[in-house]
């Protein structure tokens, strides 16, 4: 047996950790309304092809996570994934589209999703997640289409 000493470890005080977290908090939400740039959404296509028809040969082996059952996304409307920033929607039976959940005007991350409309927080903007289109500014561009899959009753994220 060795005698070492044991010291005891101090960690960082209260104060410090509730100022870290404070800046941590202030620079989050002076990250997401930084700049006015309305370059943000440019890299968004109109029309781009958002959905690969059943049956295809995309299918989950296409390297995309598995996002849900096409019985789970209402016709008409809608459903938001949170942790892959996507919004996956049936504009008609069997008809499926993707498009990113981060607000084109300020990059905002947006959950508030009411029949076929998605909802900005930070300030206002309002998008169709039945084709992306800006229903609401401030946003002036639409939000990105994302690539799915979608093979039997499964979609992926492609």
């Amino acid at each position: 047996m060795t005698s070492e000493s044991v010291q005891p470890v101090s960690g960082p005080s209260r104060r410090t950790v509730v100022a870290v977290v404070g800046a941590a908090g202030l620079a989050v939400a002076l990250t997401a309304c930084g700049s006015d740039d309305d370059a943000s959404g440019s890299a968004t296509e109109q029309g781009a092809g958002a959905t690969t028809e059943a049956g295809s040969s995309g299918g989950a082996g296409a390297g995309g996570a598995a996002l849900a059952k096409t019985a789970d996304i209402p016709e008409g409307s809608g459903k938001v994934f949170s942790d892959e920033k996507v919004v996956v929607s049936q504009p008609a039976a069997g008809d499926y589209k993707a498009f990113s959940t981060i607000c084109t005007h300020q990059n905002c991350p947006m959950t508030d999703l009411k029949e076929d409309t998605l909802s900005c927080a930070c300030h206002g903007s309002q998008f169709s997640v039945l084709d992306g289109s800006v229903k609401k500014g401030p946003a002036t561009q639409p939000l990105a289409a994302k690539q799915i899959s979608v093979s039997g009753d499964s979609i992926t994220l492609a």
